[in-house]
Parts: structure tokens; sequence; C-alpha cells
């Protein structure tokens, strides 16, 4: 069965960090809900029974963690003694908030524009390229794990929840704007 203590990193066997191996992740995925599907169980005893469950939960809930960049950096900084209160954590930067309006308002007058879908998606890119620079970011730090870079990497993952909040939101409206159509 599943050692239960191990962080998510060891239980799909990869080294501890930022950057993951995709297709090694999928593999144990894979090799670990073959091992611990609940199927497998079906004539065992209530106590396998009950820890397969809660194996394939583990594992279920560790790989949905560590596939999701945003998910890994705030583990990443859990297993550093920071835990981030997502409700309550926002960033100071102003020229970020200013930014993080500005885009809000420009996603709210889309709907008036003369091509919507058209500047939907170029916000899009440009909120997604925004994404991906504070990701590579990120791994950079992590790759260093000082407590001023944990702190950086805590400042990005707040500066990461605007941005995926409000990507989130505009592919809502670009799925409005294509069913309108």
């Amino acid at each position: 069965m599943l050692d239960f203590s191990k962080n998510y990193f060891e239980l799909f066997g990869l080294p501890v960090g930022f950057v993951v191996d995709m297709d090694a992740l999928a593999e144990r995925y894979r090799e670990l809900q073959r091992v611990l599907h609940p199927d497998r169980f079906a004539n065992a005893g209530e106590q396998e029974k009950r820890l397969s469950m809660q194996g394939a939960t583990q594992v279920n809930e560790a790989y949905a963690t560590l596939r999701d960049p945003l998910k890994r950096a705030i583990y990443l900084l859990s297993l550093h003694g920071i835990d981030i209160d997502a409700e309550k954590e926002t960033t100071h930067d102003a020229a970020f908030l200013m930014e993080q309006l500005e885009l809000r308002e420009e996603l709210e007058q889309a709907a008036r524009a003369p091509d919507p879908q058209a500047v939907v998606g170029e916000l899009l890119d440009r909120i997604g390229a925004s994404i991906q620079s504070l990701l590579a970011r990120m791994a950079i730090l992590f790759e260093s794990p000082t407590p001023e870079n944990l702190e950086a990497a805590r400042e990005l993952v707040r500066k990461m929840q605007f941005l995926h909040k409000l990507y989130n939101e505009a592919e809502a409206v670009e799925a409005r704007l294509e069913d309108a159509v």
C-alpha cells in the first residue's frame, strides 16, 4: 500500500522542485492508479478497501497538484514552511495591480469592440504570456530556495493568482461570444 507520510514528489519518485517531468509524472500516475484502483480491492476486507480509496484519493490530489504550476508552487512553498492563504493574501505591487485593472477594463469593453473575439483572443495571449513569464521566474527562484527567493516566489504566486483568475474570466467571455455566434 501507499506510504502516506511521503510528500507528493516522493510519492511519484520525482525530485522536489518546480520543474517537473510531465511524462514521468503521467507514467507514474498511471502505475499508481493501476495498483490502487478500488476495483482491484472489490473482494478485499473493509480496511484494505478504505486504504485503497485513501491511496487513490491521495494519488489524484498529488497528481492534480504537481500538474498545475500554480498549485505546485503553493505546495513547494508549504514544503518550505510557507503557507499561503489565497483568500487573504494579495500583492502590494501597485504597478501590477494597476495593470490588472486596465486588463479587466479591456475585457469588459471587449464586447463593444468591432471584433470582440479578436480582442478577447489578444487579451488571452497577453495574459498567457504574463503567466509564462512568471512561471519562468518561479522556476529560477525554486532552484535555490533561500528565504529571499522563497519570499519572492510567494509574491509571484500572489500575482499568478490574479492572472489565473483573469485568464479564466477571459475564457468565459470568449465562450459566451462563441455561443452568441
